[in-house]
């Protein structure tokens, strides 16, 4: 029973949270423009720096683990439910270690550089959908217990 729909909602959630680990969660610009992701490559030339978080590091691949293993509980469906909870609590521990990072980064550069920009980058905007992704499996999950107390009544 993997070609059900909340699957593909697990898979496309654990592909996005593998996804924000590879690009930048938030910039920083003056002289030079400073990167902060979740693993970060310090490039040696240039005007541009890479800063990583740790917390963010561990908590996406953990979330994108959490969510493909869920995949293959569909035999245990509360089993499934509990794993799909424990991924957004890790989904909203990756979201808060990276904004938390974000704003102490934004206090340290202002306090350097006070005409400093900062914006958030595609990292950010990738993890945004993970939780919706979850709720609509968690809403599959739901129907097709419905459909399996139907069939236990006849």
């Amino acid at each position: 029973m993997l070609a059900r729909i909340q699957s593909l909602y697990l898979l496309i959630a654990g592909v996005l949270a593998v996804g924000s680990m590879f690009v930048p969660f938030w910039s920083f610009s003056t002289n030079e423009v400073v990167l902060f992701t979740d693993f970060g490559a310090v490039e040696a030339a240039g005007l541009l720096q890479v800063t990583a978080s740790y917390a963010a590091g561990i908590f996406s691949p953990l979330t994108a683990m959490v969510s493909i293993a869920a995949i293959f509980l569909y035999k245990n469906r509360a089993l499934q439910k509990k794993i799909i909870a424990l991924a957004v609590l890790l989904f909203m521990a990756d979201l808060l270690s990276g904004l938390t990072a974000a704003h102490f980064l934004n206090q340290y550069f202002q306090s350097i550089y006070p005409e400093m920009a900062h914006k958030p980058e595609a990292g950010m905007f990738m993890m945004l959908p993970e939780p919706v992704l979850f709720w609509m499996a968690l809403n599959g999950i739901k129907k097709d217990d419905k459909i399996v107390n139907a069939y236990k009544r006849l």
